[in-house]
């Protein structure tokens, strides 16, 4: 199987996407390329990634010094304390800013690691390597970082880009089925937002990709939703207009997840599958998108066995709280809920353009659930 590359290029980076299957062993080339100088690196590693992806990695990259830095993978681990400790770590051993810090995990690591290695000295390399279909799909592409606060998600971080993102697909062949939904719940949402035949192929193909077994398939279901991501982050890097249409479904998400807090009762694709459909629900309320509309995505989320049911996660009495959750999004650049809404399959609203008081989204929400 080829390796696809996509090159990003913006007013602040100039770095490649590699997609392919078995392709890690391009990496030593590839930091030779953009990291020349580098002679320590820092791998920051999610425990549960299978033993030979992590003995594979250090042969690859034993003509450096390397650090091994491991953590068991939760939205907990998105806080200053372990920012703090990683790097005091790396201070410890004089990383320099031509070293490099890999992030090698999922999302919540790539974020973390990201992070880190943004006020690391003032910025060191980084290098992505998701190992998850969301990271592949999502966090890993558009240089956002950052840790959680007690009043919502990500609402600390910083944009830095990566020197190299890796997508290896043969990673995913350990991830359990709801790990596979998590990441497609991404892949859905970029075949949502632009007008294109993205959704017409995971109408044909979803089952497939969700199963994970095809791996061509797989792969040019993580190029197109890269490439649609990309579309969005290259008009508006730092997130000001028109990025924030990546964020249908995600004010409601991010709420739902804070609620939670954080807890492994829902993971992020959950909650956006969620908000996702409440979002365009809502839509379908103010007769922003039409019934067909509406009833086009439930019979994409039936057939798949995809979950929109927020009243699986939460009672009546607890839905109040999720919208205190969502007037401290951080896209909200007033008093009022910013929300993206849903035209059509492929056409969301503008950014700004639908906004909601506290008490105006708490009423609704009730009618649409």
């Amino acid at each position: 199987m080829p390796v696809d590359k996509i090159k990003v290029e913006n007013a602040q980076s100039n770095y490649s996407i590699f997609i392919g299957n078995n392709i890690l062993n391009i990496l030593p080339k590839q930091i030779k390329i953009c990291c020349p100088k580098a002679k320590k690196i820092g791998i920051v590693l999610d425990k549960k990634i299978p033993k030979k992806f992590k003995k594979k990695i250090c042969q690859l990259l034993n003509k450096y010094e390397i650090f091994i830095f491991e953590y068991n993978s939760s939205e907990k681990v998105k806080s200053f304390s372990h920012v703090n400790e990683l790097v005091n770590r790396c201070l410890k051993n004089n990383f320099n800013r031509s070293d490099i810090l890999i992030a090698f995990g999922g999302g919540v690591l790539g974020d973390f690691c990201g992070f880190a290695a943004s006020i690391l000295k003032r910025g060191v390399n980084f290098i992505n390597l998701p190992s998850t279909l969301l990271a592949q799909v999502d966090s890993s592409i558009g240089g956002k970082t950052g840790v959680n606060s007690e009043y919502g998600k990500n609402l600390i971080g910083s944009f830095y880009q990566p020197k190299i993102v890796l997508t290896d697909v043969s990673l995913l062949e350990s991830l359990p089925k709801r790990e596979m939904v998590c990441g497609f719940a991404e892949i859905l949402k970029h075949s949502l937002i632009l007008k294109n035949n993205f959704f017409k192929f995971l109408e044909k193909n979803s089952q497939k990709i969700l199963k994970g077994k095809d791996k061509n398939l797989l792969k040019k279901a993580i190029y197109e939703s890269c490439k649609i991501k990309l579309f969005y982050v290259k008009k508006d890097v730092n997130e000001n207009n028109v990025r924030m249409i990546l964020n249908y479904g995600h004010t409601f998400a991010h709420a739902i997840e804070a609620k939670n807090k954080f807890s492994k009762k829902i993971n992020h694709g959950e909650a956006v599958l969620i908000g996702m459909m409440m979002a365009t629900k809502l839509s379908e309320y103010k007769k922003i998108c039409s019934s067909e509309t509406l009833l086009k995505l439930v019979e994409f989320y039936k057939n798949n066995n995809l979950n929109y049911n927020l009243k699986s996660i939460f009672k009546n009495k607890n839905l109040n709280a999720i919208t205190n959750f969502m007037s401290n999004d951080k896209k909200n650049n007033d008093k009022k809920i910013s929300l993206i809404l849903l035209k059509k399959i492929g056409l969301t609203t503008k950014p700004g353009s639908q906004k909601f008081s506290e008490v105006e989204l708490k009423q609704l929400i009730k009618k649409i659930i």
